[in-house]
């Protein structure tokens, strides 16, 4: 990508627009922060915030009188005004120093005026550390561009200081890891170890955040494995609700996977990298990635791992997986039809691997079965499980590396054909719309009828063959009722 595109943007239009109304106003500012980082890197940002010389006051004034909306102060202590230009939406900051004490993200004090370097040491890495003049010169004062340059990770200044001030930090590195494909700063890495502690007192929300840009970022596998290398995954944070705080464990249940040995006939990896790249071989979707995340999770698990004959067997892992999915993802807050629909891809994937290997196994018979469960309310939300289904299951064997994954795709791809046809509720029948109340009173039975019949593949889904087998089984209940 060329690194001017982004010039193009109405995004940076507005907010050069925003730095020449305060530079005339005889005010320094810059846009300030990963917008930078991403030009830098040759990425068109997504949007653009700019930090100033001027007082939150001042800025709304300067602001207003040239014609930009804006709003008030966004929280007093922090000095945020949001700018409006055009469709785009801008934070303006005034420069400001910051003071922390116990809690573990926000600081407890704020001083403005403050100055451009001590603005920019409050922040967290250096790449988020540069800055972007009116006239299109970079301002680097802590070593962003040469830590760009070397693809690395580092903290503005002592890690450990830059962690314990603010604990999401340490989230936000494996993130960034992720996103970036950058590695990690050895002394940036030390600081986590001491400021594990510090996890405690994040809430549910901003954590869970962070994991979900880490599960849908490119390089999905190094966000991971630092998340569980720094031991972040083993912490608690806290949720609130209704004035009451209870701790919430992270992602324990994904420590044991690490060094964990698998069959060798079909894993070239121990169960944690083998999950990484499971992970990473799925697309970009919160639902896939967390069911790749957590699809072997029950393996190794006690009652789980086993030998048969000297070799490794992890017989029932999906259904313990299934169970421990949905506790794990019930924990953190997500709501009931999502955690239904990722405990059910962890269950089923090794179902799915046993039709696949075995050809004579009845697939309109499964999804008939699949059909009838009060999951899906209608097929395309059977197609839709099934279609994750199948990605999960090519990824699976993709990350085992010891089989070609084609037979696997081809299996799937029928799969999914096959659920297309399977209706899972009397509205996906293509039936004229008139035979319900042709065979009233009995609309119900003769449609459910029909249905089962449909699903089973004894006849087709089409109008002609419903409307007979409809009006057959009507006359049918009608002579069962006079003979009654």
């Amino acid at each position: 990508m060329e690194t001017v595109a982004y010039k193009e943007t109405s995004a940076y239009q507005g907010a050069l627009h925003i730095l020449h109304t305060l530079k005339t106003a005889h005010h320094e500012a810059y846009i300030v922060g990963g917008a930078v980082r991403d030009i830098q890197m040759g990425r068109i940002p997504h949007d653009y915030d700019i930090v100033t010389s001027a007082m939150p006051e001042v800025v709304i004034d300067v602001l207003r009188t040239a014609g930009f909306t804006t709003t008030n102060v966004v929280g007093a202590s922090f000095g945020v005004v949001v700018v409006s230009c055009g469709d785009h939406a801008y934070e303006v900051a005034t420069y400001r120093s910051e003071q922390y004490g116990d809690d573990s993200h926000r600081p407890v004090a704020v001083q403005y005026p403050s100055t451009f370097l001590e603005d920019v040491h409050r922040r967290d890495f250096t790449i988020n550390g540069l800055a972007l003049s009116e006239s299109g010169q970079i301002r680097d004062e802590v070593g962003g561009l040469q830590d760009i340059a070397s693809r690395r990770l580092c903290t503005i200044g002592s890690s450990q200081e830059r962690f314990q001030e603010d604990a999401l930090r340490m989230f936000r590195l494996c993130r960034f890891a992720g996103q970036l494909g950058f590695t990690i700063d050895p002394n940036t890495w030390a600081g986590i170890e001491p400021n594990l502690y510090r996890v405690e007192g994040l809430s549910l929300e901003r954590v869970r955040a962070e994991i979900e840009k880490m599960l849908l970022s490119d390089h999905v596998d190094l966000a991971l494995d630092a998340l569980v290398g720094s031991h972040l995954n083993d912490q608690y944070c806290q949720q609130t609700s209704e004035g009451q705080s209870r701790r919430i464990a992270i992602l324990p249940e994904l420590t044991h996977l690490v060094d964990l040995p698998q069959a060798p006939e079909h894993h070239i990896h121990d169960g944690w990298r083998h999950t990484l790249a499971v992970v990473k071989a799925v697309p970009q979707n919160l639902v896939l990635r967390w069911a790749a995340l957590l699809h072997d999770v029950g393996k190794g698990v006690e009652g789980v791992r086993g030998f048969h004959n000297g070799r490794i067997t992890d017989r029932n892992h999906d259904t313990v997986g299934a169970k421990m999915t949905r506790e794990i993802l019930t924990r953190l807050g997500y709501a009931k039809e999502f955690v239904n629909l990722v405990t059910w891809l962890v269950e089923r994937h090794m179902r799915f691997h046993f039709y696949v290997a075995n050809a004579s196994a009845d697939l309109r018979k499964w999804m008939h079965k699949e059909s009838r469960e009060s999951l899906f309310r209608e097929t395309k939300d059977l197609v839709e499980a099934v279609e994750y289904l199948h990605a999960l299951g090519v990824a699976d064997v993709l990350g085992g590396g010891t089989k070609d994954a084609k037979p696997t795709a081809q299996y799937g791809a029928r799969m999914v054909e096959m659920a297309k046809s399977m209706p899972v509720h009397t509205k996906d029948l293509h039936y004229d719309r008139q035979l319900p109340s042709k065979v009233a009173p009995y609309t119900k039975e003769v449609m459910q009828t029909v249905l089962e019949r449909v699903q089973t593949g004894d006849i087709p889904n089409t109008p002609e063959v419903i409307q007979e087998a409809g009006l057959a089984k009507y006359k049918r209940l009608q002579k069962k009722e006079q003979h009654a």
